[in-house]
């Protein structure tokens, strides 16, 4: 299995502004430790001579999830159509929809050249295999589930298109973690696959940079992290189309990948430098109002960070190191500028973010980020 082990490897270089923070003892010492490395990280990151030359976000898909993940404790309310189809499944209260969208990055590498990077390249067939939405499938069937709690909106190829980008020309593709995704369908394998002998790969061009510990993680699944992981999803991929990195790794100017444990062990975070400032992505929350509750319009999600003195309220489906989770999201606030539209919230951008919609009253989004659209992006040969 490739990995980074030098600054030559692939072109991607690791960086070390973060690993003394990430090392701090007592761990309430560690978020202001975490702020003040990623003011140094930003001092030669954030400038203006290196920023990506274009992003997209296409829609994939709308999932259903349970209110009670995606705000932990926080949420006591809801609407009553949710509260009955959550009844009706048996499981831990009402649901709303998340959003998951492709988000296509053109950058230069530090040898000039251009390349193109997707990150959260999700093929819907792979979250109907993970056990947490086998279940849902089995108590709701097709219907319910794939036209109430789900809504398809493009497959990857669709979505490159929409993008201007060929799947061919894709350098490297990457997940923040790989909670309910099928890793075969973008890699391809070499086993059986179904009833086929096996399984050729949308990206054949392609590496997957992904954390040693995300990866590993397929080994051995916890309990805890069972329900929420395809048990085959790696199986067969060839590995050399595979890099396992061990923590923060720059893949060109403007373009970083930020460790942040915590939701898994594994989880890493999107960093990019844009004309309008510095962007963060991850699954980390699934709204603006998990990393701002102080302004949240949400019932109970002000109320709750107030009373137990949060800066950021998890998305808590796998608790797998809540204060790490926690710290995490304090390193993508302080790494992130503020939202041009509206400078209260910073551009802390959800892979699945919450969706802005009336049939879910009251728990819709304070702020909605929509999507990311800079530059013109250049399809190659």
């Amino acid at each position: 299995m490739a990995v980074i082990e030098s600054p030559e490897t692939l072109g991607l270089k690791p960086f070390h502004e973060f690993d003394a923070a990430n090392e701090t003892w007592p761990r309430g010492d560690r978020p202001a430790a975490i702020r003040e490395a990623a003011a140094e990280f930003r001092a030669r990151f954030a400038i203006e001579e290196n920023r990506v030359k274009a992003v997209r976000t296409v829609d994939i898909a709308e999932a259903g999830y349970p209110i009670a993940y995606a705000f932990g404790d926080a949420v006591r309310t809801a609407n009553p159509a949710s509260r009955v189809l959550a009844a009706r499944a048996g499981i831990l209260g009402p649901f709303v929809n998340i959003l998951n969208r492709l988000i296509v990055v053109q950058y230069e590498d530090f040898d000039g050249d251009e390349r193109t990077f997707v990150y959260e390249p999700t093929v819907t067939e792979g979250p109907a295999e993970a056990p947490f939405y086998e279940y849902l499938l089995s108590r709701y069937g097709e219907f319910l589930s794939y036209k109430v709690l789900a809504k398809i909106y493009s497959t990857v190829p669709q979505a490159l298109a929409k993008a201007g980008v060929s799947a061919e020309q894709v350098d490297f593709i990457s997940f923040d973690h790989l909670h309910v995704q099928d890793a075969r369908f973008v890699l391809g394998t070499t086993e059986p696959f179904g009833d086929q002998p096996s399984l050729p790969p949308i990206f054949p061009n392609a590496k997957m940079v992904i954390q040693r510990k995300e990866w590993d993680t397929f080994a051995s699944l916890h309990p805890m992290q069972w329900a929420w992981y395809v048990e085959d999803g790696i199986k067969g991929i060839p590995e050399e189309n595979v890099v396992l990195v061990e923590g923060d790794v720059e893949l060109g100017r403007g373009l970083a990948l930020v460790a942040t444990p915590g939701h898994t062990d594994g989880n890493h975070s999107l960093c990019i430098n844009t004309p309008d400032g510095v962007w963060v992505s991850s699954e980390n929350g699934v709204a603006a109002d998990n990393w701002h509750p102080h302004l949240s319009k949400i019932p109970g999600v002000r109320r709750f960070a107030e009373v137990f003195g949060r800066e950021v309220i998890l998305n808590a489906n796998t608790l797998e190191d809540s204060i790490d989770q926690y710290d995490s999201m304090v390193k993508e606030k302080a790494l992130a500028d503020p939202n041009r539209t509206d400078p209260r919230f910073l551009n802390v951008f959800p892979s699945s973010e919450l969706v802005d919609s009336k049939t879910q009253w009251p728990v819709v989004p304070t702020f909605h980020y929509g999507g990311i659209n800079y530059g013109e992006m250049t399809r190659s040969a």
